[in-house]
């Protein structure tokens, strides 16, 4: 027989729907992370500072900016781990899901599991460092 690999190419519907339900259930939690986030953004907390000392005020202000401003970076990637985990949604259904875009190949069980959305493979990824 002339070089034929028996290298999959795709996965399974069932390895599939196994890796939407990871997926699924990522998706779940990051959308209650985002939605915590956002909260955190909207709200100034239960802690009234009206009534405090002027120097206290501006140091709790402060802090409020700060974690205002942490709230919204995370909140920012959660965004986008939510895009990445939707896109990887659509490329189980467009039957892509799996398939390194630099080499083709398919990319570890273990590494989408661990990283659902991944796009690359290790090899793939390793090589752009």
């Amino acid at each position: 027989m002339a070089e034929e690999k028996n290298e999959k190419r795709r996965y399974s519907k069932e390895e599939l729907q196994e890796f939407k339900e990871i997926i699924l259930r990522k998706l779940e939690q990051a959308r209650r992370d985002f939605e915590m986030y956002k909260s955190a953004l909207n709200h100034d907390g239960s802690n009234d500072i009206q009534d405090t000392s002027p120097t206290f005020k501006v140091l709790e202000e402060g802090a409020a900016v700060l974690s205002k401003e942490e709230a919204g970076r995370l909140a920012q990637r959660q965004e986008k781990f939510i895009r990445h985990l939707n896109a990887a949604l659509v490329r189980i259904e467009n039957g892509t899901y799996g398939v390194c875009r630099e080499t083709g190949k398919l990319i570890s069980k273990e590494r989408l599991r661990a990283v659902p959305h991944a796009t690359l493979s290790i090899e793939a990824k390793n090589n752009r460092k």
